[in-house]
């Protein structure tokens, strides 16, 4: 199966930095007193505090960075970023990067569970030279390192390094930039190796398919430390010369119409990403006077990805904000992971994501069978568009021979943006395997690439449209039929008001006699813990799944407020639960 490239709207020709400080300096230079980061402060005062730094501010503030970061390290030593969400995070990350070293976007150390082992075991596992924090995580990030004992990179408060002046060092293309350390929603954290090319190959691309320009502002509440929160909240704006409007995630969480309200204050073209439960939960979070003093007409694009993109959210989303002037052709559907940087694909701009309802049995069984929308045992996916500048095909897993359209496989892509491999690991049968047509010859990758990237997502094409239908290792296959996880999950999710939204996991556990369907889920917040008649919500969610996918499940778990396990994004870990309901701690 082939997919041509999407084709570029937007032109891209003069962005011609080959790395993210080298675009940095040229905007100091061209647009030295306009805004190029803000950081809006919900902690100090609830209706939020700016704080900005104009390009010519940014670019002396990572000179300081670089200037003390080199004269301590060598050219390819890492350094780690234990940053709160703040102006200063994009100050230390550029400035690692200027100094010619290896960053690793991380987070300062949190009383939140299992937050610490996964920041001590990423340490461990990169051994970086020099450490960058603020002055007011200093102590915090000092006592955490040798509690963990990892006293020995230098430590640096880089918002109260003094300014210096620093040449640049040079940067090639194929210099690793970054380390992006994978979530581990479905396997343990691995450092995905990022050179220089790989991220501005990815910022063009972002540039392009959300149809940025100067005037552009990006608003985003994704933590840096993510692989989107990173590309759309500081590659993509840094790269093109445009602003970025940024916020932490906490500050969304707690009141999510802070998001809207930042897009309503850009003065122009607005765009940001986020999860897909992001766009239900603002919907579900904001009151009628709220939404009538939003304005957002001025947006171009919201991106869509990281987990399964629901229709249902989709329609609660733009019912509720069509006054506000959201149409859902803003919407941009995109597919990628951290080995590719980000983004491989994304829906077209100017109409919305194309939806299209399959048979779910055929599905399952690698078929993509279209039926009326609607359709009893019909399963609606949403299209994850075409791939923007790089090759993308749908493979067998087992045999490496590329399917043809409407055969289900894993989805494998090439391009300037796949990065180079994982981190002190051997990965080449991820980054660099071999794809065959049906004759056994080869299928060439992007050029310059040296095979394809295993993505390990399962998907389909139709009439040149990319569906995303699960992955591989979340498949639950139970007396030889397959299920998608998701599938089964929003199943559940409708089954019983006491069930909250978004916080279902299906997955396999070893049975007797093969595999067994588990599910657990949260309490909703606003039932009580005494008015849940746990055996009664048990019998409607077996009798759901049961009638709507021929399943018998082993076992339905109802979990309290928030103790289901999420990744930094907010997905949920189906991994994490399987392990945690083997081991009896769940």
């Amino acid at each position: 199966m082939t997919m041509p490239s999407q084709l570029r709207r937007t032109d891209v020709s003069d962005l011609g930095a080959d790395s993210l400080p080298a675009a940095l300096a040229r905007w100091a230079r061209e647009r030295a007193d306009e805004r190029a980061v803000t950081f809006v402060d919900y902690q100090s005062d609830a209706d939020g505090v700016a704080v900005s730094l104009t390009w010519r501010e940014l670019d002396a503030r990572v000179d300081a960075v670089a200037a003390w970061c080199a004269g301590r390290a060598e050219r390819g030593d890492r350094v780690a970023v234990l940053v709160e969400q703040s102006a200063e995070y994009v100050v230390a990350f550029l400035g690692a990067l200027r100094a010619g070293l290896v960053a690793v976007p991380l987070f300062p150390p949190s009383p939140l569970p299992g937050h610490n082992d996964r920041l001590a075991g990423v340490l461990a596992d990169c051994g970086p030279r020099i450490v960058l924090t603020t002055r007011e995580q200093a102590d915090g990030v000092e006592l955490f390192l040798r509690e963990r004992k990892l006293s020995g990179p230098r430590l640096a408060a880089v918002d109260v390094l003094p300014q210096a002046a620093f040449d640049p060092v040079p940067l090639a293309a194929e210099d690793l930039a970054y380390l992006q350390y994978t979530s581990g929603s479905t396997r343990a954290p691995a450092g995905v190796m990022i050179t220089h090319g790989n991220v501005v190959a990815n910022a063009r691309q972002g540039y392009t398919a959300y149809e940025c320009d100067a005037a552009t502002t990006s608003v985003s509440w994704l933590p840096l430390f993510h692989d989107m929160g990173l590309v759309v909240g500081l590659a993509v704006p840094v790269l093109g010369g445009f602003a970025a409007t940024l916020m932490d995630p906490l500050a969304f969480l707690i009141r999510p119409q802070r998001w809207l309200q930042q897009l309503a204050a850009t003065p122009g073209p607005a765009v940001s990403a986020a999860p897909n439960f992001a766009y239900g939960y603002v919907a579900s979070r904001t009151t009628e006077a709220e939404k009538a003093e939003l304005r957002l007409d001025h947006v171009v694009s919201l991106g869509d990805g990281s987990e399964p993109v629901l229709p249902a959210t989709l329609a609660a989303f733009y019912t509720k904000f069509a006054d506000c002037g959201l149409a859902p052709r803003m919407h941009r559907h995109t597919y990628g992971l951290a080995e590719a940087v980000v983004m491989i694909s994304v829906s077209p701009a100017g109409s919305p994501p194309r939806q299209r309802t399959f048979d779910r049995a055929s599905l399952a069984a690698g078929r993509a069978v279209p039926v009326e929308p609607g359709a009893e045992h019909g399963s609606t996916l949403v299209s994850a568009g075409r791939p923007v500048d790089q090759k993308l095909r749908i493979v067998d897993p087992e045999t490496g021979v590329v399917l043809p359209d409407g055969r289900v496989g894993e989805i494998w892509s090439s391009g300037a943006n796949v990065g180079v491999g994982y981190w002190g690991r051997e990965s080449a049968e991820v980054f660099e395997a071999v794809a065959t047509d049906a004759d056994g010859e080869p299928v060439a990758p992007y050029p310059g690439r040296a095979g394809w990237l295993r993505t390990g997502d399962l998907g389909v094409v139709l009439d040149g449209e990319l569906f995303i239908t699960g992955r591989i290792k979340d498949l639950i296959i139970v007396d030889g039929q397959n299920h998608y996880p998701q599938d089964i999950e929003v199943t559940v999710e409708q089954a019983h008001p006491a069930i909250r939204r978004h916080t279902v996991a299906a997955f396999a556990v070893a049975g007797p006699s093969g595999e067994q369907a588990v599910v657990v889920a949260e309490r909703a917040k606003q039932v009580a813990a005494a008015d849940v008649d746990t055996a009664e919500l048990t019998a409607a969610v077996r009798a759901a799944v049961s009638q709507a996918h021929g399943l018998a499940l082993r076992e339905v778990k109802l979990l309290e407020p928030g103790a289901v396990p999420r990744t930094s994004s907010g997905k949920i870990q189906r991994s994490a639960c399987r392990a945690r309901y083997a081991e009896g701690t769940l």
